[in-house]
């Protein structure tokens, strides 16, 4: 069977021949490549990684017993083998339906990062119609999605924040600032970089505003004034996807990929053979690794 292997922490992914998975087999269709897996490949993950040599990969969209399905979780990628291989052994109880119709690229791009994106405004804190959202790291996958989704979801102005101007340009908001601009007063912060961009959106918020944290791309630590937090009220919520409780992703992941689906969440997905993986593994973009 073909797949991609971990031989050496560091290193990308090489082709390689697998045996063949038993139980429950996912025929994979597409396997999204994330920061996570390219975290877990590294040995920078919180959670350490599987035995070398391991499969990488925590998601994919394929069939599994005649379904098209989004498979994430029981470990794939992380602590055991994971989905950029032709077929997956894959528990029914950590698989989702895709909404007929759905691309099976987009549908698994639209997966972790997408959820990503999405959860935090629509599900964790879910975004008002009166707010003022600043999305940092609004050129990445995660932010785009989450940029489209605080529009949709009613917000009264939406801030793109990052350092790709021309991927924020391309974002939807109704406004876009480098990481070193103007924020504003928001009254919502949708935050996966901490560090210094949250520092900084902490000093602009308004009193009451919300902040939702779901990464550190832009460093493991950021100092935040007590008087800032106490003296403007403010709420500060984490959010992982793997603290979701199961039927809440499936049901939100629906929801996700219907409205891209109707045209109303658009997302650019570079589509790369599973044997190139490699010559993709540091390119930018969202890719999705087809076999």
């Amino acid at each position: 069977m073909r797949g991609l292997r971990i031989t050496e922490l560091g290193h990308p992914p090489q082709p390689a021949e697998l045996p063949d998975p038993d139980g429950p087999v996912l025929e994979v269709e597409a396997a999204a490549l994330n920061p996570l897996d390219r975290a877990v490949a590294a040995g920078r993950h919180y959670t350490g990684h599987p035995p070398l040599p391991f499969v990488p990969g925590a998601e994919a969209v394929g069939l599994l017993d005649g379904r098209r399905v989004w498979a994430f979780g029981d470990g794939l990628g992380i602590s055991r083998d994971g989905t950029f291989a032709a077929r997956v052994r894959v528990p029914p109880e950590v698989t989702a339906p895709v909404p007929g119709g759905a691309d099976p690229a987009l549908a698994c791009a639209l997966g972790i990062a997408g959820m990503a994106g999405w959860m935090p405004v629509a599900w964790r804190a879910p975004v008002r119609q009166d707010d003022r959202v600043l999305v940092l790291g609004a050129s990445g996958t995660a932010g785009t999605v989450a940029v489209q989704a605080a529009k949709l979801l009613g917000a009264a102005h939406v801030t793109a924040a990052g350092r790709d101007r021309e991927a924020l340009e391309r974002s939807g908001a109704d406004e876009v600032v480098t990481l070193d601009g103007d924020f504003g007063e928001p009254t919502y912060v949708f935050d996966p970089l901490w560090g210094e961009p949250l520092q900084k959106a902490v000093a602009a918020a308004a009193p009451g505003a919300r902040i939702v944290q779901l990464g550190q791309s832009a460093g493991a630590e950021a100092t935040l004034t007590s008087a800032a937090v106490r003296g403007k009220q403010l709420e500060l919520y984490g959010y992982s996807n793997f603290a979701v409780p199961r039927e809440d992703l499936a049901r939100e992941y629906a929801r996700l990929v219907s409205h891209a689906l109707a045209g109303e969440i658009r997302l650019e997905v570079e589509r790369v053979p599973l044997e190139q993986a490699a010559d993709a593994w540091d390119r930018r973009g969202k890719i999705v690794l087809v076999p």
